[in-house]
C-alpha cells in the first residue's frame, strides 16, 4: 500500500514506539514481507523471521526486540508488531463502507452487463464488454479488465485469511490490498477470491477458473490457465502461464509453480514445480514417479495376500 511520504519520526508516535538507527526517513508504503520495496514499513514478531526481514527492501522494521540495525534502515521497537501494522494500516486507509448497490465511485466501462443483486464496491473499476452475472460481490478497490466474465454468486475481494494466535483470541491482520482480474478471464460460479493484503492478488489474462475454486491473497496466476473446480490455492502463490490445475487440488501458501504446469485431479502440492512438470498425488510429486509408487503398493497388496 503506497502512502503520502511521511517522517518515520511521525509514524513512531502514531504506534508509539521507540526508534533505533536512521529517524530522518521517509515512510512512503506499508507492505507485507513477500513484496516490500525500499521506503516501504514491515513488521517482524518472531526471531525466525528477523533476519528476513532486516535483510529485506524495507525501510523501516517493525520489531519486538532490540537489535543491532543496518545503517540504511530504522527499526520501530514495539511489543506487539502485528497489532501496531494494523494500527497503521487503518490510520492510512480507514475503512468506508458503500451502502450503496453500486458505489458511485466505482467506474464502470462500455457495453458492460451488470445483472441484478449484484453489489460493487467503493473505486472499483471495471472494463468495457464484461458481464457479472447475479449475487456477485466486489470489494473496494477491485480492477477487473475487458471482456471478462464472473458468474453468479462470485465473492472478489474478500479480507485474507491471515491471523495472528493469541491465548484467547485470534487478531486478524488488517487487509488493504484488492484484487486485479485482468482481459479476457472468465471466473465460473461460487468462486472466492481473496484480496492481497497489502498489494494485489492477480488473475492474468485469458485464464479461466471453474466453479467453486478458491484463491487466497495475493497470489498471483499467470495468464492462459485452466483451473478446475473445488481447487484451493492459499496465499501468496505464484502460478505461471499455461498451467492447467484439475480438481480438488490443494495449493499450500508460498508455493511457486512454473510455466506449462500440469497438476492432476487430488493432488496436494507442497513444493515447488519447475517449468514443464506433471505432479500428481498427495504429497504431489512428478506424476510417473507417483505412479510407480501406486502401482508398487497394488503389487505389495498382493504378495501380502499370497503370504497370507
Amino acid at each position: 500500500m503506497d502512502i503520502q511520504p511521511t517522517p518515520v519520526q511521525l509514524i513512531a508516535n502514531i504506534i508509539q514506539a521507540k526508534i533505533v538507527g536512521n529517524a530522518s526517513l521517509l515512510v512512503t508504503g506499508i507492505n507485507e514481507i513477500h513484496c516490500v520495496r525500499e521506503g516501504d514499513i514491515v513488521f517482524v514478531d518472531h526471531p525466525k523471521y528477523y533476519q528476513k526481514a532486516l535483510q529485506s527492501k524495507a525501510s523501516v522494521v517493525i520489531i519486538n526486540q532490540e537489535t543491532e540495525c543496518p545503517d540504511t534502515k530504522a527499526l520501530l521497537i514495539h511489543d506487539q508488531p502485528f497489532t501496531a501494522f494494523n494500527q497503521l494500516i487503518r490510520h492510512f486507509q480507514p475503512i468506508r463502507y458503500s451502502l450503496t448497490t453500486i458505489s458511485p465511485s466505482a467506474q464502470i466501462g462500455k457495453h458492460t452487463i451488470i445483472f441484478p443483486n449484484v453489489y460493487i464496491g467503493n473505486n472499483v473499476i471495471i472494463g468495457d464488454h464484461t458481464i457479472i452475472y447475479p449475487n456477485t460481490v466486489i470489494y473496494d478497490n477491485c480492477v477487473i479488465g475487458n471482456h471478462v466474465k464472473i458468474h453468479a454468486n462470485c465473492t472478489i475481494g474478500a479480507d485474507a485469511f491471515y491471523y495472528k494466535k493469541h491465548p484467547d483470541s485470534f487478531e486478524q491482520l488488517e487487509t488493504c490490498g484488492n484484487v486485479c482480474i485482468e482481459d479476457y478471464v472468465h471466473i465460473g460460479a461460487n468462486c472466492t477470491i481473496d484480496k492481497g493484503v497489502t498489494s494485489s492478488t492477480i488473475i492474468g489474462a485469458h485464464t479461466k477458473l471453474d466453479n467453486h475454486v478458491h484463491v487466497g491473497h495475493d497470489t498471483k496466476i499467470g495468464k492462459r490457465c485452466l483451473i478446475a473446480a473445488h481447487t484451493g490455492i492459499a496465499g501468496a502463490t505464484t502460478i505461471g502461464d499455461y498451467v492447467t490445475i484439475w480438481g480438488q487440488v490443494g495449493i499450500s501458501s508460498g508455493i511457486h509453480i512454473g510455466n506449462n504446469v500440469t497438476i492432476l485431479a487430488q493432488s496436494g502440492v507442497g513444493e515447488n514445480i519447475s517449468d514443464g512438470q506433471t505432479y500428481f498425488g498427495s504429497p504431489a510429486g512428478p506424476a510417473k514417479e507417483k505412479m510407480r509408487e501406486v502401482f508398487a503398493v497394488k503389487q505389495l497388496v498382493k504378495l501380502i495376500h499370497k503370504l497370507y
